[in-house]
């Protein structure tokens, strides 16, 4: 999966700091693709829809960013209607503002954007900083033996190549489980000379660790990386249904912006390049 180019790139907004900050998150990812943004504004009473508003901004956003603009107003569940509108109009990507260390709290109706990040048709950058980059210098890909995590290998490449970006490649273990590290270090040398061979330059890392998220985004920090690109999870367990799995956990946690890719339905296949 990649960014589709000469698409739409879909902002949910409500006003608040972080939804418009996420407008400012889209700017360089619109250029770089070649993309147009549209904002959107979900509103649950009629009174509370503001066209003009809503107006003002798109013309204020196009001339900052020399962007095409759009804009659209629907009344709904922002959850609902955001995945509803992505699919409808095709689009690349949705750029979502979350707010700060509430978990799964955002600026959508202050509930959880799990299930609306699983159901999105398209990638989905969840930002919850207010500082906003023009480029991406260090990419962190999270990465395990699941049939899932190397399909967000093609988009991580596409990134690093709009930002002449290098790939970090991490994989958190089990202290006690030193057969799966065994296992899975081969397939990181095998990754990091993939990407290699398409001219991005690669670390990889293995840390032991209980909590994966938790590793994963002190790793982001204590390195300097400012994106984190992760699969999400298809299926379930039990107890994942009332914790989250650790997906979820990244996006709750995260200071540092995080693009979730939904797995593509397919059937499982075996990992290699």
């Amino acid at each position: 999966m990649v960014i589709k180019e000469n698409g739409s790139i879909l902002i949910p907004i409500d006003y608040s700091k972080q939804s418009l900050s996420a407008i400012k998150h889209a700017f360089s990812l619109a250029k770089h693709s070649k993309s147009k943004l549209l904002l959107m504004h979900v509103f649950h009473n009629p009174s509370d829809e503001n066209k003009e508003q809503l107006e003002n901004l798109a013309k204020e956003t196009a001339k900052e960013s020399g962007l095409i603009v759009e804009t659209v107003s629907v009344k709904g569940d922002i959850y609902e209607e955001t995945d509803k509108m992505a699919e409808k109009m095709k689009a690349s990507l949705i750029v979502a503002g979350l707010e700060s260390h509430v978990k799964f709290r955002s600026f959508m109706n202050k509930s959880t954007a799990s299930k609306f990040i699983k159901n999105a048709p398209c990638p989905v950058l969840t930002v919850r900083t207010l500082e906003h980059k023009d480029t991406f210098k260090n990419i962190v890909m999270p990465f395990d033996l699941s049939p899932e995590s190397r399909e967000k290998v093609p988009i991580i490449i596409q990134i690093a190549h709009y930002y002449n970006a290098d790939i970090r490649i991490v994989s958190v273990f089990d202290p006690s489980d030193t057969r799966y590290e065994n296992k899975l270090l081969p397939y990181l040398q095998q990754v990091k000379k993939y990407i290699k061979e398409k001219n991005v330059n690669a670390t990889n890392k293995s840390i032991p660790a209980k909590n994966v998220p938790e590793a994963i985004v002190e790793y982001a920090n204590k390195n300097n990386c400012d994106l984190i690109v992760q699969m999400n999870k298809k299926d379930l367990s039990f107890g994942e249904m009332f914790s989250g799995t650790a997906s979820q956990q990244m996006v709750d946690i995260s200071n540092i912006p995080v693009l979730t890719i939904n797995p593509m339905k397919r059937a499982d296949m075996p990992l290699s390049y």
